[in-house]
């Protein structure tokens, strides 16, 4: 249903009946599940979350058989972190989720860390059987006792492979394939194929840089490389690795992404990719150049599919962040993943920047949308009921001075805030007031990302989850994702402003359906 709307208070009175009209609706949340996730406090509706426990970094993200497979950093005994396994579940379209066993378990090499999954096409393994491709998982062993001996080479990465596309694993009983030569963290094996060379490249973390490996048969493995920051002793963690053609262009370049446990650029930890070459030995590229996927305060360990189709890059991370990750206060469960986002390379003037959007899937949850003509808006003057799960599209002319502020509230006075600094030139999200933050005095924060395009105009784009904001501005060259816990969830949104020339508005309700 669509409504045109030019009164607030008759924006107001809409939208309070559209959600009169869903808030009875009862949803399989995107996990098709048995539990009612919808009467659990803080659970989003349509983000990724564990069924129950713990939950970080994505894992093994592969495309097989037209099946989207998403493995995942899981402890099934608590909320919080302990003994590594890998989750799993499985998507035909990247929004509803299906929940699968525990794919990998514990053994005597160690807990299961992060790593990825390849299709193996050709059998360069040997690991295929009746003539399939197997799926092999490539993960970090960790060794619990000989970190606790004081040991630096406790972790080693191993191998497992699947021939029933993804149900269950044989771990290769010629693990580990990379043995570790001393470095205390060395972690998180990302594999692709390189064409040109006819060879898989595997690249990991080892503490403050990257080390790359090739192999022929994913079962032997020679480095070839490394690529750091000189003088950064920062701990490095989840590289990806993938070629891009530049868009508009036929120029291709390699992205390498790191994702970083501290001095992130809101504090704490985040994601950071850096833009070269890779002549499938090693990555070149100005390691001066890092620049962040995503300015919150969560979005961590993002890796994107491999095998993906159409030759599209989706990718996804960990929605929260290490300052505060167990302690965050859901009770069920802890932790979601982002949105899936597509990244695309641009190029701008002798620079090349890298954007990401949500994926074009996210179009299913659309339901009743309210188009929100243009006006001036003075400071309050715009304030509208809203679903609390819902994505936002507005766009106004850029302001020379002062805020443009977008309030999501709820009747117990809490309120979160998103919007463009005009004197400054960047976007922000202030958490300070958004619910319960003292589990971590890090929590409450208001948060800036840096403005970046030169157009008169301003695009907002919001999707808002429940206890969660993703914000896509500059065409997803400034991305914000922030997690927040207010008592109940927000319904109210006002645009806030002074002498605010206002373009365009489209409030969405987001609904999951079942299938």
């Amino acid at each position: 249903m669509k409504y045109f709307i030019g009164s607030p208070i008759l924006l107001l009175m809409v939208f309070s009946l559209l959600i009169s009209g869903c808030k009875n609706k009862t949803s399989d949340n995107n996990h098709s599940g048995k539990n009612n996730y919808a009467s659990e406090k803080h659970r989003p509706l349509y983000h990724f979350t564990p069924d129950s426990m713990w939950m970080n970094d994505p894992n093994g993200m592969v495309y097989h058989d037209g099946e989207y497979h998403l493995f995942y950093q899981y402890y099934p005994d608590s909320t919080v972190w302990g003994p590594m396994h890998w989750g799993h579940a499985v998507s035909k379209d990247l929004v509803q989720w299906q929940h699968l066993p525990v794919a990998l378990y514990p053994d005597s090499l160690g807990y299961i860390f992060s790593g990825s999954a390849v299709v193996d096409k050709g059998n360069t393994s040997g690991f295929g059987k009746d003539g399939k491709d197997p799926i092999v998982a490539v993960f970090t062993h960790h060794n619990m006792d000989g970190e606790k001996s004081g040991r630096n080479d406790f972790q080693y990465q191993s191998l497992a492979y699947s021939n029933d596309n993804g149900r269950t694993f044989t771990k290769y009983k010629g693990n580990p394939v990379i043995k570790n030569p001393g470095i205390k963290d060395f972690r998180d094996p990302k594999v692709i194929w390189h064409e040109a060379e006819q060879k898989w490249v595997m690249v990991f973390a080892a503490y403050d840089k990257v080390l790359f490996y090739t192999s022929p048969d994913l079962k032997e493995w020679t480095k070839t490389g490394e690529f750091g920051i000189a003088g950064d002793k920062r701990l490095w963690e989840c590289p990806d690795l993938f070629p891009i053609k530049v868009e508009d262009s036929n120029e291709t370049k390699w992205i390498l992404i790191t994702s970083i446990q501290q001095q992130a650029p809101n504090g704490g930890t985040a994601t950071s990719y850096f833009v070269g070459d890779f002549d499938g030995k090693t990555f070149k590229g100005d390691p001066k150049l890092q620049r962040w996927l995503d300015f919150g305060t969560d979005n961590y360990a993002l890796v994107t599919w491999s095998n993906a189709p159409d030759g599209r890059i989706v990718g996804l991370g960990w929605m929260s962040n290490w300052q505060y990750a167990q302690v965050v206060p859901t009770q069920r469960w802890r932790s979601a993943m982002t949105l899936p986002r597509e990244l695309k390379l641009y190029k701008q003037g002798d620079d090349y920047v890298l954007r990401s959007m949500p994926v074009k899937e996210l179009a299913v949850l659309e339901t009743d949308i309210i188009y929100m003509e243009s006006r001036i808006i003075n400071d309050s003057s715009l304030t509208s009921a809203i679903p609390s799960a819902s994505k936002l599209e507005f766009s106004f002319k850029k302001p020379k001075k002062g805020l443009v502020t977008i309030r999501f509230s709820n009747a117990k006075n809490e309120y979160l805030d998103v919007g463009y600094d005009a004197e400054r030139q960047t976007y922000f999200v202030d958490r300070t007031k958004a619910g319960k933050s003292d589990f971590n005095e890090n929590f409450a924060a208001r948060h800036t990302g840096q403005a970046s395009y030169k157009h008169e105009n301003i695009d907002l784009l919001i999707y808002l989850d429940h206890a969660s904001v993703e914000l896509f501005a500059d065409n997803g060259q400034c991305v914000m994702t922030e997690i927040f816990f207010p008592s109940q969830p927000f319904h109210k949104v006002q645009i806030l402003g002074d002498n605010i020339e206002w373009l365009s508005g489209n409030i969405t309700a987001l609904e999951i359906k079942k299938q």
